[in-house]
């Protein structure tokens, strides 16, 4: 167990935080998380934190403000309780596909997050998977930038039988996402060519690559609404694919995605819990959760002894 250390959580994903902790070796401190029926949020922190190195696992997920709100008072509770070092675990960044102005007079929101967060308190940032690795630079704090692929690596090489395999990016800006898991695992890739029409809507064009006859895995970020993965996976069958599945880090999953994923041609969506995600699997079998857990402890482990995290940023 290590010393000096504790672990807390919102309400966003305690189940997560709760594997965390067993990791780990050490128990969740004791925090209350309460709402006022005019919809304030109470923050209680019902243990001694002076002088610990404190870690707060708080996913910016569904419903994002309610949840970024809780992130925000417990690192301002963490703060005037006189914690050593507070460390805002977010294994899933909401808000980080706003990164840039795409019209006129739009907010950068990621950016606003970060601030928000460093203002608050915050000396450092553990997270997986941004929509954009630049967002890192938003911060003045450290941030340390894991990814899941390794979680996805092993379920795939071990637990799945593939003939010639293809990886294959949704869009151009996957690309490097996708080449390098596809020289990970020993297959090539592929590239859907879309164009999106509107916010959540994109139209498949074609597919760039060669799928014929042969098994295909649809490499994202995070699956939000499903219209773009499903889209592409028809796009796939279409063009000869043998069998499509799909991967992503993040499952947003919104909207009408678990009906779309349903009445698919995915074989199988294999996705992390960054995002809770029980009550989606309960209605959607074709969901596969890996838990990115016992990566998450090891960076928290790493980072509180002040020992290199870099070999876990692969």
């Amino acid at each position: 167990m290590p010393e000096g250390i504790k672990l807390l959580s919102g309400n966003a994903n305690r189940p997560l935080a709760a594997d965390v902790s067993k990791h780990l070796g050490i128990p969740l401190t004791d925090t209350t998380v309460t709402t006022f029926s005019d919809g304030e949020i109470m923050i209680q922190i019902n243990d001694n934190i002076r002088g610990f190195d404190v870690f707060v696992v708080q996913p910016t997920c569904t419903n994002a403000n309610n949840n970024i709100m809780e992130l925000l008072l417990i690192i301002d509770a963490l703060k005037r309780a006189s914690a050593k070092r507070i460390t805002a675990v977010i294994p899933y960044f909401g808000y980080g596909r706003q990164d840039r102005k795409v019209r006129p007079r739009v907010p950068i929101s990621s950016k606003l997050m970060a601030d928000l967060i460093t203002v608050a308190g915050a000396n450092r940032v553990l997270t997986i998977d941004l929509h954009a690795a630049q967002i890192q630079g938003f911060f003045n704090i450290p941030v340390d930038h894991l990814y899941a692929a390794p979680v996805l690596l092993d379920y795939i090489e071990k637990e799945c039988e593939f003939e010639n395999l293809v990886i294959v990016s949704p869009d151009a800006g996957g690309v490097e996402r996708a080449r390098d898991f596809a020289r990970k695992v020993n297959a090539s890739i592929a590239i859907i060519d879309k164009r999106r029409e509107a916010i959540n809507v994109s139209k498949v064009m074609n597919v760039v690559g060669d799928v014929m006859g042969r098994d295909t895995i649809i490499l994202d970020d995070l699956i939000d609404t499903a219209g773009t993965t499903i889209r592409a996976a028809q796009a796939l069958k279409d063009s000869g694919a043998k069998r499509v599945f799909a991967a992503c880090t993040h499952a947003v999953l919104s909207g009408h995605s678990i009906d779309r994923i349903n009445n698919s041609a995915l074989e199988e969506v294999i996705i992390t819990d960054t995002i809770p995600s029980n009550n989606k699997i309960n209605v959607c079998k074709k969901l596969k959760v890996l838990s990115i857990s016992s990566l998450l402890a090891e960076a928290i482990r790493r980072i509180h002894e002040e020992t290199s995290v870099s070999s876990l940023f692969i």
